[in-house]
Order: structure tokens, then C-alpha cells, then sequence
């Protein structure tokens, strides 16, 4: 049944804070519960009357929590409705009411805690999770000073790819709206820029900035030298039919045919006679290494269409044999650790977590999954986000070599 209103990750959380909004009078509950188990799931610990257990509203700045007032369901549930906090029930019967029950674990006035309209038009459940306890030892190792950020830089300057045509690797970026390919475009250029840049268009919106083919090469230095790597970026993908970067026209940049400055129709894939189609191409012009970036934050909320999108997308890029990586943006954002200390990104357990998760959803090995932060508000650089974003080109440039060499080695044996 289609219900009246919008529903958002419904999911059992550790603490979980619902926002709804009946009629037009938006209102706020946060409930408050600790799991005693973090795997327990549908069956929510009740007996320990030590947990906070509590009800607030969230509309006051300082609010007072409703404490519960029986023993019995002391937190939210997700049984048969909606979110259940007992005095409270949303989604009874697939409909779109709250029941109200004051007395009934919490006590409240109904006047106060939602006006008595109990019609709901959007129902909204987020889930809060803490992060755990830091590892005593990194699960992989870097180094993280400016020497070593030295070395990166002249490794990536120096990369050749072992086949004379080809010059560049070119790398092709590929995700959701909003996950940071172009951001991760202007945040590897402003290291090897020396300060903060933007060239590609990046911010927020409901539906892709990118509405073209994008090839950026990276200048490095004084020298304004291109970098052997060319980073391609594209539109983002999308649920929706007709929305998004379209399987047929990412087919076609995977083997090269589509122009830089291509201008994307999602109703209709590039054809063979339109501009914009390459109809004559090289071993340079194809793709070398494709690359899945994810936005660490919104890992556990990839809706199930997104990720047949990855899949379908995986499977084109098997079959012509090119290699993949998975690059999880904003970490900083899914982990305040890590926001405190980016150096603890490889220590922090809820990081490795989401990396797992990811690699299992998108069929990839977790040495293929690479955390970066890329340059958003800052002005000024930082040697621990160069040194991950610079860590990040490496596995590039490396994956891509590999695929080089393995061309070059099928040339010999049809030589022979």
C-alpha cells in the first residue's frame, strides 16, 4: 500500500530521532535507546531500566525528556506499524495516523505534544549511530608527513603507463549525485596547485550539476605540465528512469567514443551519427580504470535501485575487462573520530565497517575500496587530506598500469 507520506530509513537505530510533520505543523520526537547488543535488531532490550529510555520534543531547545512511566516498551519499535514508543504509534495500519495514548508509557499533554492533529503528510526516521572505540593499530599503513607527500606527488608525475600511445591514464569517475566526483577532481588538482581551486562545477542540488562529458587533466607545479592522468567525469546517476547517466552512453565512453564536452540526453543515449560521437579512436582514448565513488555518510542508505545500477555498470566493465575501484568520500563526515584526526581513518572501526559493507554490495574486494576527504569549505591545504587523496591517484595509476600491460601483453601473443 502506497501511504500519504514519506517514509526515510525506517530501520531499528541505537538512538533514532523521528521528525513528522502532521498537517502543517511540523513536529520533532527524538527517543533516545541504547542497544545492549549492536547486532540486536528487531528485538529491542526492554529490561534494564538504567538505559535512557526517553521521549523528547525536539521543537524546545532544551527539552525536558517524558520519562516512561511503566515497565514494558521503553523505546522505540518496529514491529507491525511504524515508530511504536507506545503512548505514541505512527503508521498504524499502513495509514497515514499517529495514534496518541498519553499515560500509556509516557505521559504528556496532547495539546502540547502535537496540537491533537494527528494526520501525518511526512514521517521521516533517521538512525544514529556512535562510533566505536579506535583500533590500537591501523589496518593499513601510511605515512603521514610531508615527505612522504613529496614522494606521492613525484610518483604520480613520474607514472608511465609501459605503451607508447598512451600518455595518460585516463580515469573515469562514476556515482550518485552529491557523492563528490568533481569535487574529488578540484581537490586532487588543488594538491599539485599548491591551494585550494575549484575548475569543476561542484554543491548541491536534487539532480546532477554535471550534465556533460568532462575530461580534466591536472597541471602540475610551476611548470604547468599536464600529469599522466586524466580524471573524466560525468552525470551522476539516479533512480529514476530516464535520470542519470544512461548504461548505453557509459558504455560508450568505456571504449572511448563519446567527446569531451558531450552534452548528456538522459531520454535518449548518444547515437553513432550525432556530434559528439567518436567514431575513430585509439588505446588513449578508452577508459583505463573506472572508479565508484560513494559518499561514506549515506553508505547504509543506498537505496536497493542504486545499487543494481552499480551492478549493471560492474557488469559492462567485466566484460571489456577494465579495472574497478570504489572511492568512499567525506569519511570525516561518517566518523567524528576521523573528522577530529583524519590519521585515524584506518583505526576506526566504523570506517573498516562501511568499507566492508560497500565492498560486499558492489562485489569488490575491500583492497579495492579507498577512503578520501575531499576539499569542501577549507581555503587553505592539508597535509593529511593531500596525503589520502594522493594515496587514492596511486591505486589509480597502478590498476590502470595493470590493465596497460595486459594490452600490451595480448599485442605480443597476436604479433606472434
Amino acid at each position: 500500500m502506497r501511504l500519504p507520506c514519506n517514509i526515510v530509513n525506517v530501520a531499528p537505530p541505537r538512538s533514532m530521532a523521528l521528525t513528522v510533520d502532521p498537517g502543517a505543523l511540523k513536529l520533532c520526537f527524538v527517543g533516545l535507546h541504547q542497544y545492549k547488543d549492536h547486532h540486536e535488531r528487531h528485538n529491542i532490550q526492554t529490561d534494564q531500566r538504567s538505559r535512557e529510555d526517553d521521549l523528547f520534543d525536539g521543537r524546545e531547545q532544551n527539552p525536558e525528556p517524558y520519562r516512561v512511566t511503566s515497565t514494558g516498551q521503553y523505546s522505540f519499535n518496529d514491529g507491525d506499524t511504524g515508530p511504536n514508543f507506545g503512548s505514541l504509534v505512527f503508521l498504524l495500519d499502513n495509514g497515514a495516523d499517529i495514534q496518541s495514548n498519553p499515560g500509556n508509557f509516557f505521559n504528556f499533554d496532547p495539546l502540547k505534544m502535537h496540537g491533537n492533529d494527528l494526520v501525518l503528510t511526512e514521517c521521516e526516521v533517521y538512525r544514529v549511530e556512535e562510533c566505536d572505540a579506535l583500533l590500537a593499530k591501523p589496518w593499513r599503513n601510511v605515512t603521514w608527513n610531508a615527505e612522504s607527500k613529496k614522494g606521492l606527488m613525484e610518483t604520480i608525475a613520474n607514472w608511465k603507463s609501459g605503451i607508447n600511445s598512451v600518455s595518460q591514464a585516463r580515469i573515469l569517475l562514476v556515482g550518485q549525485v552529491g557523492a563528490g566526483k568533481s569535487s574529488f577532481f578540484n581537490s586532487v588538482s588543488s594538491v599539485f596547485k599548491g591551494h585550494v581551486t575549484s575548475q569543476a562545477n561542484t554543491g548541491t542540488a536534487g539532480t546532477s550539476l554535471t550534465t556533460q562529458f568532462r575530461t580534466y587533466s591536472i597541471r602540475g607545479g610551476h611548470s604547468k605540465k599536464p600529469l599522466p592522468i586524466v580524471l573524466c567525469d560525468t552525470m551522476g546517476l539516479e533512480e529514476g528512469l530516464n535520470a542519470g547517466l544512461d548504461i548505453e552512453d557509459f558504455t560508450s565512453i568505456l571504449k572511448g567514443h563519446v567527446q569531451d564536452r558531450y552534452q548528456f540526453n538522459p531520454s535518449m543515449p548518444l547515437q553513432e551519427e550525432a556530434p559528439g560521437f567518436r567514431k575513430s579512436f585509439t588505446l588513449k582514448d578508452k577508459i583505463h580504470c573506472v572508479v565508484y565513488v560513494i559518499d561514506t555518510a549515506k553508505v547504509k542508505l543506498l537505496p536497493a535501485r542504486m545499487i543494481e545500477k552499480f551492478a549493471a555498470f560492474r557488469r559492462k566493465t567485466n566484460q571489456l575487462g577494465i579495472p574497478q575501484l570504489v572511492l568512499m568520500t567525506k569519511v570525516d563526515e561518517a566518523c567524528p573520530l576521523v573528522a577530529e584526526d583524519l590519521k585515524t581513518v584506518y583505526c576506526s572501526q566504523n570506517i573498516e565497517a562501511m568499507m566492508r559493507e560497500v565492498a560486499a554490495q558492489l562485489g569488490v574486494s575491500m583492497s579495492a575500496v579507498i577512503p578520501v576527504k575531499n576539499y569542501s569549505q577549507e581555503l587553505e591545504l592539508d597535509l593529511h587530506t593531500d596525503i589520502l587523496l594522493l594515496n587514492s591517484v596511486i591505486q589509480m595509476l597502478r590498476v590502470a598500469e595493470s590493465y596497460c600491460d595486459d594490452l600490451f601483453l595480448d599485442e605480443e601473443e597476436k604479433a606472434d
